[in-house]
């Protein structure tokens, strides 16, 4: 549900996603707020009662566009999430969440907000992509659709890829290197060129425990470290002092 259906072309049009729906993996279907108005010039927002800056989102073309993709889809519940600065900060977790609804409808705020009484008797959700201020809710619609889409079955060309990413076991990836072995005096680990896949995996660990610990200590506290891991860090740090 969006102000601006335009914004979402290329989003949709390229790479793993445009792939996907090609494939018909998924269906992903754009609508226009504005066409659930019911005026000649197509209103969509208001000022706010009580007086304040900016406009706010009137409730009666979102609860109607909700309502017709209920109806569109057959069902009296569909999973209904309002994109918002408000909501629960998204994460990897969220996106495993929303991976396994055959159906939700995202809602994209704009102006200074959304009625309220969207967010009371309509979404089932809110989420947030991060504390800070967009202009509206397309791009944290884009950013959970693109999470959300590569979890689902088929989607990526490796599923090896899907569960060495980022965040998922709750740590940050490795680093990645590719050809040339040295660039510009620059080498790769040679770890990496050994051809030993059991100290790689063993070295990608290490790598990926390190990281987090460095740049992300919020994640690394609430991962379940095995002795291994403990080995593994303590080995770095004991190196590195």
């Amino acid at each position: 549900m969006t102000l601006f259906p335009q914004v979402f072309d290329g989003l949709l049009s390229c790479s793993i996603i445009g792939r996907a729906r090609e494939r018909g993996l998924i269906d992903i279907r754009l609508h226009d707020i504005r066409d659930y108005t019911h005026d000649k010039h197509h209103v969509v927002d208001d000022y706010p009662y009580g007086g304040g800056a900016g406009m706010v989102l009137k409730p009666e073309p979102i609860f109607e566009a909700v309502e017709a993709v209920k109806m569109e889809l057959g069902l009296s519940s569909v999973p209904t999430i309002s994109l918002t600065p408000q909501g629960r900060l998204f994460n990897q977790e969220i996106a495993r969440e929303l991976a396994a609804y055959q159906h939700f409808i995202l809602i994209c705020g704009h102006y200074e907000g959304v009625d309220e009484r969207v967010a009371e008797h309509l979404a089932s959700d809110e989420i947030s992509i991060g504390d800070y201020v967009l202009s509206g809710g397309e791009v944290a619609a884009m950013a959970v659709m693109d999470s959300v889409i590569r979890l689902l079955p088929g989607v990526l060309g490796s599923e090896v890829s899907l569960e060495e990413d980022s965040h998922i076991g709750g740590l940050l990836e490795y680093p990645q290197y590719t050809r040339p072995p040295v660039y510009r005096g620059l080498a790769t680990p040679s770890v990496l060129l050994s051809g030993d896949h059991g100290d790689i995996a063993r070295w990608r660990r290490q790598q990926s425990l390190l990281r987090t610990a460095k740049r992300r200590p919020d994640l690394i506290e609430k991962v379940v470290l095995s002795p291994e891991d403990k080995s593994l860090l303590s080995e770095i740090f004991e190196i590195k002092s």
